[in-house]
């Protein structure tokens, strides 16, 4: 199921397309918004205008997360859930750090970034940290270096979104997905050998991985 939407001339989706998207939300659960969005200005815009005007729970990832630089004051303003879902590469442009800093302190950092704007962060990389504005923190253990392609995090948000959508509290459905995710990942290098795996792969491991879990 799609929904056409207006573009830029780059093909990104345009600021003109915000009404059409205001007006389609009020029939969704949950938005899931970054992973091939492109860093087009107007589009970073539309994320943040988005944001502001849909009282929704928000799943935030690679484009839509880079959209909040140097804008994450919005964040504190939401009611509505919002998770974000950053590599260490995104995050840098969030807190403005360098990746080995980040790498260093992710607890800390994470933790520190969802009590200051409120959200539930999911540091993403090897034993991923899942924190929210409580304090509460998980630590994931599943997972393996051949998750480190293209478009495996897509996965993830995609994961966590239906969780959240399915009536799962935002914070459970971020660690959950986490840890299927990753087990997931475990089950198809299993099969195909960490060097080989692509995002597909995973997917298609995804209903293997959690029986005996939900």
């Amino acid at each position: 199921m799609t929904l056409a939407l207006s573009e830029t001339r780059e093909g990104s989706i345009s600021l003109s397309a915000e009404k059409d998207i205001l007006d389609f939300a009020k029939k969704i659960d949950v938005i899931a918004m970054g992973p091939g969005l492109s860093r087009h200005k107007e589009t970073q815009e539309l994320v943040r205008n988005l944001l502001k005007k849909i009282n929704k729970p928000f799943v935030l990832d690679a484009d839509g997360v880079i959209a909040l630089t140097g804008h994450c004051d919005i964040l504190k303003k939401r009611s509505a859930p919002t998770i974000l879902t950053p590599h260490p590469g995104e995050m840098s442009h969030l807190v403005g750090k360098d990746i080995g800093a980040i790498q260093k302190s992710r607890e800390r950092i994470a933790s520190d970034f969802a009590k200051k704007y409120k959200v539930i962060l999911v540091l993403k990389g090897r034993q991923t940290v899942v924190a929210n504005s409580r304090g509460d923190i998980y630590i994931n253990r599943t997972g393996n270096s051949g998750m480190s392609t293209a478009g495996v995090g897509d996965v993830l948000t995609g994961m966590i979104s239906s969780f959240v959508g399915q009536g799962i509290d935002p914070y459970s459905a971020a660690a959950i997905g986490a840890y299927l995710h990753g087990r997931a990942g475990d089950v198809a290098a299993k099969e195909k050998g960490q060097f080989s795996l692509i995002a597909s792969d995973l997917l298609d491991k995804v209903p293997q991985a959690r029986k005996g879990v939900i």
